[in-house]
């Protein structure tokens, strides 16, 4: 009997345990080998930290530092180090974080800026993203926050891609007590509209939800649609990551326990059941124990996995060596191939500017995959 197409109210049901999942993950399955068949990716990246500074007051964040106290901008010098350890590691990938608008909060952050001549953080990305891809081997991804449409269109003469997690499309979180008080730029309007600019401008595009950090399973259900509605409307949602939250010691939300690793699965299984086939799905493999239930519930991306540099935003969770991905993968019947931060669908005059398209053709095989096989990191 064919599984229904996708909808609320059963999603719902799913989520909540009233209805036994097994036909979801039957589903998730079937519709990640139509669109994806039997290949899994994931992108070898180095982490760049640009600034560890932030206006906003998440209270789930560990990333975040006061001046002081860890908060603080790398410098070009800084930057062009890590990446290049990067280039020896045979690394792909530059993923640029950083805190958002921070020198509207912190002296030291306009400081910093006003000394070497930059207007806002989000100019100083666009010109570490160019440094980047001018001086290196790597290509830069960043995931700067909130972004306008004219720092989008300076981003993309350098970026394949760009990035920023939806989280959730609920005001509710933004109430006092709720994870995004105090963090003006969790606003999901605003989120969807940087989002919506990507689409306009034809930027291939890298979004998601983050899971257990207070949301019901409505507001969970409605930002999985309001991805795949935007992904129908643009076409540019190049990758939804579907991140579960980890509590840590030095944060608010340190006593919220972080989601099952059960009821999680059944949340990636929704995702590609709403997403649809051809959409890429990824789950961090660094915050899951288990990665079997993850390649079950219809994922067909591990995201980006670094040899040499820490999750920054989740620093408690190692990332698993290469070896043990590649197994994992294998012994669920998968082929494990690297990829470049911008998806194959998109390496086309359409979606990338034609030096950043002649930079990542020159990087990838006939299939839009990097050629080399997979590296082990120890």
């Amino acid at each position: 009997m064919p599984h229904p197409a996708p909808d609320p109210e059963l999603a719902a049901a799913y989520l909540d345990g009233t209805v036994e999942p097994g036909p979801l993950f039957a589903e998730a399955a079937r519709l990640r080998d139509l669109g994806h068949g039997r290949t899994i990716t994931y992108s070898r990246k180095v982490f760049v930290p640009l600034t560890t500074l932030c206006r906003d007051r998440c209270r789930y964040c560990t990333f975040a530092k006061p001046p002081g106290a860890g908060g603080a901008y790398l410098v070009p010098d800084e930057v062009l180090a890590l990446v290049r350890a990067g280039e020896r590691h045979g690394c792909t990938e530059a993923l640029f974080t950083l805190g958002d608008r921070p020198e509207d909060r912190w002296p030291a952050a306009r400081a910093f800026l006003e000394e070497r001549g930059h207007a806002s953080t989000l100019e100083y990305v666009a010109a570490m993203t160019e440094l980047v891809f001018e001086e290196t081997a790597l290509l830069p991804h960043a995931n700067p926050g909130l972004m306008p449409e004219g720092v989008q269109r300076r981003l993309r003469r350098s970026n394949p891609s760009l990035g920023l997690m939806l989280e959730n499309v609920s005001p509710r979180l933004a109430e006092p007590g709720g994870p995004h008080h105090g963090a003006p730029d969790k606003d999901p309007a605003r989120r969807i509209e940087t989002i919506e600019i990507a689409g306009r401008l034809r930027i291939p595009f890298t979004s998601g939800v983050l899971v257990g950090i207070g949301e019901r399973t409505d507001e969970l259900v409605a930002s999985l649609f309001a991805l795949a509605d935007l992904a129908r409307k643009h076409g540019h949602l190049q990758e939804v990551i579907v991140q579960n939250f980890s509590p840590k010691a030095d944060i608010p939300m340190r006593s919220v326990p972080a989601p099952s690793p059960r009821r999680f699965a059944v949340v990636v299984a929704v995702a590609r059941w709403i997403l649809g086939p051809t959409a890429n799905v990824q789950a961090p493999p660094n915050l899951s124990t288990e990665l079997g239930p993850l390649l079950a519930a219809g994922i067909n991306d591990w995201g980006g996995v670094s040899p040499i540099t820490i999750d920054w935003v989740n620093p408690e969770a190692p990332w698993p060596h290469l070896e043990r991905l590649e197994a994992v993968t294998r012994d669920a019947g998968f082929d494990l191939r690297a990829r470049l931060p911008v998806y194959p669908e998109y390496l086309d005059a359409t979606w990338l500017e034609p030096r950043v398209l002649a930079k990542a053709a020159a990087m990838v095989g006939d299939d839009g995959l990097v050629p080399s096989p997979v590296a082990v990191a120890r």
